[in-house]
């Protein structure tokens, strides 16, 4: 008998796709990134059976349906919490959490930050379409103010959340933006948050094409693409415009938008570091602001990278040095705790 070990085929984006019909509304940016999706996984070099996509409730929480691996539907804003335990216990998967900006920031926004802060190594794909598309149309937590829908008719009077800016906050150590129709940035933001040993979180605008069409138009249209977007290189100066003409300088903490010419030119530009928190928060808040007269392009790409230690390994650390102490335990001490009254 030969000791000549058959490697299998390579994976192809078919090995991920099930015989689940895809019940999105047509039209619907889930649809592009679940393609995305299913043509990175293959390149990644994990089995099937050692991934894992875990949702919550939500049109995007059909997700697991869809992909053919492990997974779990599970309960509203919960999908961060049940991803927690599953790491905690089975280290070695590769665990993808998928969720919106409802299931995510609202309902569950407390297990959002928490896991983040606590570094799980996981992936986090926050699908932001701005509405609640599966409870037909009302205002979310990204809904920009005054904004009206079925819940809101005389318009929303809420500040909406920031994603990558509460993402910050919460210190995670991976932050991203991307958007289902630009695919070939999209594969490249899943391929750094699979790469980032720690808890990667990539916000993704998506469209809902039934109730808020067009959210994001002027970020993915290619008449107005190039001078509203500036996607961050580690590096290299942030420059933007169809013409590449334009650039962010930083005037003390300000962000200001130049063009070239006898003023400036692309060496005067603010440089991204990936790994200036300070300036990444900057970045993350270069959002419309109609109480400001300036105008800029919104970053996509990695705002944010940095690395400390994950939750689970300190754990498994933890329990390794108590199995260490077996036998030298004292569970009356441990009972009876450090606080202790002797009363006379």
């Amino acid at each position: 008998m030969s000791n000549t070990t058959v490697n299998p085929l390579p994976l192809t984006a078919k090995d991920f796709a099930t015989d689940q019909e895809v019940r999105w509304c047509p039209g619907c940016g889930d649809y592009s990134i679940l393609a995305q999706v299913q043509k990175v996984m293959p390149t990644l070099g994990i089995p099937r059976e050692n991934i894992v996509i875990i949702s919550g409730i939500g049109c995007s929480s059909r997700f697991p349906y869809y992909m053919n691996t492990y997974g779990m539907h599970s309960i509203h804003g919960r999908a961060t919490a049940i991803a927690s335990g599953l790491k905690a216990t089975r280290p070695e998967l590769s665990v993808w959490i998928v969720t919106g900006d409802g299931d995510g920031l609202s309902i569950g926004g407390n297990h959002t930050i928490h896991l983040l802060r606590r570094n799980f190594d996981v992936n986090i794909m926050l699908f932001n379409n701005q509405i609640y598309g599966l409870t037909k149309g009302q205002y979310s937590p990204t809904s920009e103010e005054k904004k009206v829908t079925k819940s809101t008719p005389f318009g929303s009077i809420d500040h909406p959340f920031n994603p990558a800016a509460l993402a910050l906050g919460a210190d995670a150590t991976f932050v991203a933006r991307s958007m289902d129709r630009d695919p070939k940035h999209l594969q490249e933001m899943l391929i750094r948050s699979h790469a980032h040993k720690g808890a990667s979180f990539l916000e993704i605008y998506q469209n809902c094409n039934i109730f808020n069409d067009g959210a994001f138009e002027i970020f993915t249209e290619k008449s107005s693409k190039q001078d509203e977007t500036v996607f961050l290189e580690h590096g290299k100066p942030l420059i933007f415009g169809a013409q590449k003409n334009k650039g962010l300088r930083l005037d003390g903490f300000k962000p200001v938008a130049v063009e070239f010419g006898k003023e400036f030119s692309a060496d005067d530009l603010w440089v991204h570091d990936e790994n200036d928190f300070h300036k990444a928060s900057i970045l993350s808040r270069m959002f419309d602001n109609p109480r400001e007269a300036e105008h800029l392009p919104r970053p996509f790409g990695v705002f944010y990278e940095s690395f400390r230690s994950c939750y689970e390994d300190e754990m498994a650390m933890q329990i390794g040095e108590a199995i260490e102490q077996k036998g030298k335990g004292d569970l009356n001490k441990l009972l009876r705790g450090n606080e202790t009254w002797t009363i006379a």
